[in-house]
């Protein structure tokens, strides 16, 4: 993972470090405690139990990794010097689909954080960076895989 700015809000930060703390105490230890039941039923060299463990063992150390980078990187975005004069990082959006009609609401947040589940898209995303910079009562061109769709933008908010 390289060392590029991670941006997060104060949510997105105070779920990647719980996230890491369950990783290093909870996890770690249910994990050796399944490495440790494995070693009980003898040789190991045909153990599946022992080797699924040890690989899920690599892969909780793997994340551990990446979120302390994630964490050591981290740029807060401060929600309340959001400016709501235009989209920017942290802002929520009200956009509308010109052609369907639909109305959607998005919290543009950084890449690390992003779960469209939730209405928070990423500001590298095509929805994301075309609709940054632009004001409320404008109208936003988004390349999207299946072509071209237009949205405007309803309102910015906190």
């Amino acid at each position: 993972m390289s060392k590029k700015e991670v941006l997060l809000t104060y949510e997105g930060l105070k779920k990647l470090e719980e996230e890491l703390e369950f990783l290093k105490g909870e996890k770690r230890k249910e994990i050796a405690d399944r490495i440790k039941q494995a070693l009980a039923f003898g040789d190991i060299s045909e153990n599946s139990e022992y080797d699924e463990a040890k690989i899920e063992q690599a892969q909780n150390e793997v994340r551990i990794a990446q979120l302390e980078i994630m964490l050591k990187n981290a740029s807060i975005i401060d929600e309340d010097e959001v400016d709501t004069k235009v989209v920017s990082l942290g802002a929520k959006v009200k956009i509308r689909d010109i052609k369907s009609k639909e109305e959607y609401d998005y919290q543009i947040v950084g890449s690390a954080e992003a779960d469209p589940v939730s209405n928070r898209i990423s500001n590298e995303s095509p929805v994301g960076s075309a609709l940054l910079g632009h004001k409320a009562g404008e109208s936003v061109d988004v390349e999207v895989p299946g072509g071209k769709i237009k949205y405007k933008i309803l309102s910015i908010y906190k």
